[in-house]
């Protein structure tokens, strides 16, 4: 989201945070979905013109199956093996992601069409999401637990790391001192916020952006405990996050 708004000024955005039932990491694909749709159908009663699934998990589990549901255009997000495949010098790539997403087809077919000749290394991370979630991802907990991951791919001896789950973004710092300089870290963010635009632009639905768009805030859990780490994250101490159970 911020990458979006930094690309795109005018365009009003909503967030949900499905807090409530996060994590998805270790969730059965079918749940998944069933939240998937259920946040896509919120969003849509608020008519909304984009829909982007900002998750990895989610869109591992639910993207195709979203694109089918509904008639507004739907983007996923997917861990950067193509970005990631241009910059490494020694071809050995590692990826931190969640179970979920490391398990799933979308990420095989990722591998298959943007790794020929490349050693992909993966890790699973169960704990990072709680972690950022809970807004300790500077904390000796989190950094004994991320630098175990880490180690392993370091072991590899791989030179670039992909951040293959939306919250890890918030983690680089820490993951950057761990690793050192000489390993380049990345996520999608900038990728995904350009095809917003691309996709807004083909269908004629790009916002004028010498106005400044709004933001609105949601989250499926307790705002007492979300709203705090949403605003640390985001970075305005006044924003606003509305409950929205369902």
């Amino acid at each position: 989201m911020k990458e979006v708004r930094r690309l795109l000024p005018g365009e009003n955005l909503i967030y949900f945070a499905d807090s409530a039932h996060c994590p998805y990491g270790a969730k059965p694909v079918e749940v998944i979905q069933r939240r998937a749709f259920a946040i896509c159908d919120f969003l849509l009663g608020l008519d909304v013109k984009l829909i982007v699934i900002a998750s990895n998990t989610t869109s591992i589990a639910a993207l195709d199956a979203a694109r089918r549901q509904y008639s507004v255009p739907v983007i996923g997000i997917e861990p950067a093996i193509k970005p990631a495949a241009s910059v490494t010098r020694n071809g050995r790539i590692g990826v931190i992601a969640t179970g979920v997403t490391l398990a799933g087809e979308r990420f095989d077919s990722l591998v298959k069409r943007f790794g020929d000749g490349l050693e992909i290394y993966t890790q699973p991370c169960p704990g990072l999401v709680e972690a950022v979630e809970s807004g300790r991802w500077g904390d000796a907990e989190t950094e004994a637990l991320l630098g175990r991951y880490l180690d392993n791919l370091l072991a590899n001896g791989v030179d670039t790391i992909i951040l293959g789950c939306t919250h890890y973004p918030f983690l680089r710092p820490l993951i950057e001192k761990l690793v050192g300089s000489d390993i380049k870290v990345i996520d999608s963010g900038v990728a995904v916020a350009r095809q917003v635009a691309r996709v807004l632009e083909k269908k004629i639905l790009a916002a004028d952006d010498r106005q400044a768009g709004s933001e609105l805030f949601f989250t499926s859990g307790d705002p007492e405990i979300a709203g705090p780490v949403m605003r640390l994250l985001w970075g305005k101490p006044d924003l606003i996050v509305c409950r929205e159970e369902f």
